[in-house]
């Protein structure tokens, strides 16, 4: 059986991985941060199989029993006053393999106003969009496998044109518990438009990532490593600003190496008594290091670091993210376990 999956994982990605830049797709909310926790490790981690019901948002193959019951409501002041939120749920039928998860993803715009093409007002007009998703995963045979897979509902309305779509998220991941070592495969956004906004058909923002993360032996930290994006090759792209002139006036492109395209598809974190009531989390996402710094300045662009506090039944997580010297964000979350 294992096999199986493992050979389904390779063809599916042989016939599927096909290049995609930002701009270049709709529905691009489904890659915001799920959760602070998320933020705090550099935005995307797809190996926590723990108590995080926010987590099968993005792996749904970590849906697990320990989630039974949890729900979890994140709340995010996003860049331009836009403002976003998730809220996810599990339920436990049976304690070896029946464990089901329910999760929302919601953004609000905020209001614009409108012109027509001479100038004049027309009123003005919201956006916004939302996600639901359904998820399952189940064990592979005994083995040390667990495979899983979200279904996502997408509806999107901007101005007065609107969408909807349907996509679908898997997982592979492997378990080691003698390790304390976790390493996942993940595809996520595989989907279509039903209904388009104004007869054209766009792709959705499709990705495949790999994830690791292990708690080291001696010391309470958990360390994360992602490679996101690696159904694209290269990420980088020249940035126009970054344009170099020599004596003669003549100017070249921003070159980005084989090690710079690597690193930009790197994400790295830890946490800091990962299993206690209290914990730490750092993070660095290398992209958005890169894409966001300032030449001749330290910005800290790409740094987010967040802390866990558990009150009996509820853990409230906080995280603020660097991205420019103009703009940040912070991610508020709460989870409450209401057995």
């Amino acid at each position: 059986m294992l096999r199986k999956i493992i050979l389904f994982f390779c063809l599916f990605l042989t016939a599927l991985s096909f290049a995609q830049v930002g701009g270049e797709t709709t529905y691009q909310f489904l890659n915001l941060v799920s959760s602070p926790r998320q933020a705090a490790l550099g935005g995307k981690v797809f190996t926590n199989v723990d108590y995080d019901v926010t987590q099968a948002l993005f792996n749904p193959a970590t849906i697990n029993a320990e989630m039974d019951n949890q729900l979890a409501i994140n709340y995010t002041s996003y860049l331009g006053g836009i403002g976003y939120g998730t809220a996810s749920y599990a339920y436990t039928i049976d304690r070896h393999t029946q464990t089901f998860h329910a999760g929302v993803t919601y953004i609000n715009y905020g209001s614009f106003d409108g012109y027509d093409e001479a100038g004049n007002s027309t009123g003005s007009f919201t956006g916004n969009e939302t996600a639901l998703s359904f998820g399952y995963a189940t064990q592979i045979g005994y083995s040390d496998f667990y495979f899983g897979g979200n279904i996502k509902l997408i509806t999107s309305k901007l101005e007065q044109y609107s969408s909807f779509g349907a996509a679908t998220d898997l997982g592979l991941i492997y378990v080691n518990d003698y390790l304390d070592f976790n390493a996942a495969l993940v595809v996520r956004n595989f989907g279509t438009q039903i209904t388009t906004y104004a007869g054209l058909k766009e792709h959705l923002p499709f990705e495949v990532a790999f994830g690791m993360s292990q708690r080291l032996e001696n010391v309470p930290i958990r360390w994360h490593v992602t490679l996101e994006n690696l159904q694209q090759w290269p990420i980088s792209r020249p940035n126009p600003a970054r344009n170099t002139s020599d004596l003669s006036g003549n100017q070249s492109n921003e070159k980005v190496g084989f090690l710079g395209q690597v690193i930009r598809h790197t994400i790295v974190g830890a946490e800091i008594f990962p299993e206690g009531g209290f914990n730490i989390r750092l993070g660095y996402n290398f992209r958005r290091g890169e894409e966001l710094r300032i030449l001749d300045q330290r910005n800290f662009s790409g740094l987010s670091a967040g802390i866990s506090i558990k009150m009996n039944k509820m853990r409230f997580s906080y995280t603020h993210a660097k991205y420019t010297s103009a703009a940040n964000s912070n991610f508020f979350g709460l989870q409450i376990d209401l057995q």
